[in-house]
C-alpha cells in the first residue's frame, strides 16, 4: 500500500498595491485521500465538493481546455486526473462548456489555482466543481499516479473527502471494489439529449442537406461545425428507432463520440447497420468510430490506460501527413492496420484509415463502396488543435457528391 500524505500549500497570488485582486477560488482546507481497487491510497486536499465518487480513474495530458474536457458527456463515469501540474489559472466561463454540466465522476489535480487570471473568466473552477457536486482531490503527486495507471492500467477508484474522509480503509476500499468496471457499461443514456432538437445551416453558407445526429454524448462544437458546413442538423436521442429515423428522410447520418463500452450498445450498432445498408451517408467519431467497426462486423476491445489528451500523434494513411489530435477513448476496434479487407458484415472492402504513432491503435476506419467513414478522435478539438478540421469538409463533399449523382440520375430517368 503506498500513501502520499503530501498537503503542500498551493500558490497563493497577492495582488499588487492598490489593484483590486480577483476573487480567490474557494479551494476547500479539508483533507481527501484516492483509492485505487488495488488498494493504493493517496492522500491530499478536498477540491471542489466534498463527499464521495466512485468511477474509472483516467489521466488526461492536456495543459489546456480543462473546462472543454470536465463538460465532455465521453468522461461520464470517470475520474480523471490531470497531468498538468498547474489547473484552473483561467477559471471557467459559459462559452467554453461542451454541454449542459460537468460529467467526470471525480477530479484529481496537483496545484489547483488559488486566484483566477482571465478576462473570459466568469467564476473559478472550484466553484464549477462545487455548484455540480463533483469531489475533487488536490495536493496528491499526480505524475505517481500517473506512472502507476501506465504501468497497472486504468482501475476502479474513489475519492472520498467530508464525512467519508473518516471512513476506515476496509469500508473505502470495498467501495471502489464493489461497483461495476467499466467494460460492460450502456452509459449513452445517461448522457443523451432527451428529445429531437434542431439547429439550421448557418447563415451565408450552402446548405448541403439534412443530417440525422444521434447524440451518444456530442459536444456543442460538434453541432455547431456540422451547421457550419451546411448541414441542417436534427439531434436525436441515443434510443432513438430505425424507423423514426428513416422518417426524417436525412441525407446523412452522425453519430457522436460517448462513454462507456461499444459492445454494449447492440440497439445503435443494428440502427447504423440498416441505415448503411440503405446508402445513407455515414461520418462517425470517437464512439462512433467504434460503432461503425461494429457494424462492420469488426471487434472492440479495452484499452490499457487509453488515449485521453490534446497531442495524441495519429498517421492518416490516404495523405501520409501526422495529425496531431485531440482524444479521449478507453477502447479501440480490432482491426488490420494494413491493406484493405472485406467486411464481415458484407459492407465490401474496408480500409484502416487512421492509425496512432503511440501505440498502432486504429483510428480511422474508410468504408471503400459504400460512403462511409469515420474517425476515432475529435476533429472539433474542443479543446486541442485543429489539424483534422478537414473532415468536416471531406464529408461535406461526399455528401455534396452523392447528392449530384442522384439528381443526375432522376433527371435522365425522367
Amino acid at each position: 500500500m503506498t500513501t502520499n500524505p503530501t498537503e503542500e500549500t498551493a500558490n497563493d497570488a497577492v495582488a499588487p498595491q492598490g489593484v483590486t485582486a480577483p476573487p480567490a477560488s474557494a479551494v476547500p482546507a479539508g483533507r481527501a485521500v484516492l483509492v485505487l481497487e488495488d488498494g493504493r491510497r493517496y492522500v491530499g486536499r478536498a477540491y471542489g465538493a466534498t463527499g464521495r465518487t466512485l468511477g474509472e480513474v483516467v489521466f488526461s495530458t492536456g495543459m489546456t481546455g480543462y473546462q472543454e474536457t470536465l463538460t465532455d458527456p465521453s468522461y461520464a463515469g470517470q475520474i480523471v486526473l490531470m497531468t498538468a501540474p498547474h489547473i484552473g489559472n483561467t477559471g471557467a466561463n459559459a462559452d467554453d462548456m461542451e454541454s449542459r454540466k460537468i460529467w467526470v465522476a471525480g477530479f484529481i489535480v496537483r496545484d489547483p489555482a488559488r486566484r483566477v487570471s482571465n478576462f473570459r473568466a466568469q467564476r473559478s473552477l472550484d466553484e464549477d466543481l462545487v455548484e455540480d457536486g463533483v469531489v475533487g482531490i488536490s495536493g496528491v503527486d499526480t505524475r505517481a499516479i500517473t506512472r502507476h495507471i501506465r504501468s497497472a492500467g486504468a482501475m476502479r477508484a474513489g475519492v472520498f473527502s467530508g464525512a467519508d474522509f473518516e471512513l476506515s480503509d476496509e469500508e473505502q476500499l470495498a467501495l471502489v471494489r464493489a461497483q461495476e468496471p467499466m467494460a460492460g457499461k450502456n452509459l449513452s443514456e445517461l448522457v443523451t439529449t432527451p428529445e429531437r432538437y434542431d439547429v439550421p445551416a448557418a447563415e451565408g453558407v450552402e446548405r448541403v442537406g439534412s443530417i440525422a445526429v444521434l447524440d451518444l454524448g456530442i459536444k456543442r462544437a460538434t453541432v455547431h461545425y456540422l451547421s457550419e458546413h451546411g448541414f441542417d442538423v436534427i439531434v436525436l436521442p441515443a434510443s432513438t428507432p430505425l424507423d423514426e429515423i428513416r422518417a426524417i428522410a436525412p441525407d446523412a447520418l452522425f453519430y457522436s463520440n460517448g462513454p462507456g463500452d461499444p459492445a454494449a450498445s447492440d440497439l445503435q450498432v443494428d440502427v447504423l447497420r440498416e441505415l448503411l445498408r440503405d446508402g445513407v451517408p455515414y461520418f462517425g467519431i470517437c464512439f462512433g468510430n467504434q460503432l461503425l467497426g461494429r457494424a462492420l462486423g469488426f471487434g472492440t476491445y479495452k484499452l490499457p490506460f487509453g488515449h485521453r489528451g490534446i497531442n495524441q500523434p495519429v498517421l492518416d494513411k490516404r495523405t501520409g501527413r501526422v495529425e496531431i489530435t485531440a482524444q479521449n477513448h478507453g477502447f479501440a476496434v480490432d482491426a488490420p492496420i494494413e491493406g484493405e479487407i472485406d467486411a464481415p458484415e458484407g459492407f465490401g472492402r474496408v480500409q484502416v484509415s487512421h492509425f496512432s504513432l503511440n501505440d498502432q491503435v486504429v483510428e480511422g476506419l474508410e468504408c471503400l463502396d459504400i460512403p462511409a467513414f469515420s474517425v476515432q478522435y475529435h476533429p472539433e478539438a474542443a479543446a486541442g488543435p485543429h489539424d483534422a478540421f478537414y473532415l468536416f469538409n471531406r464529408f461535406r463533399e461526399l455528401v455534396s457528391n452523392r447528392s449530384t449523382r442522384s439528381t443526375g440520375a432522376h433527371a435522365q430517368e425522367a
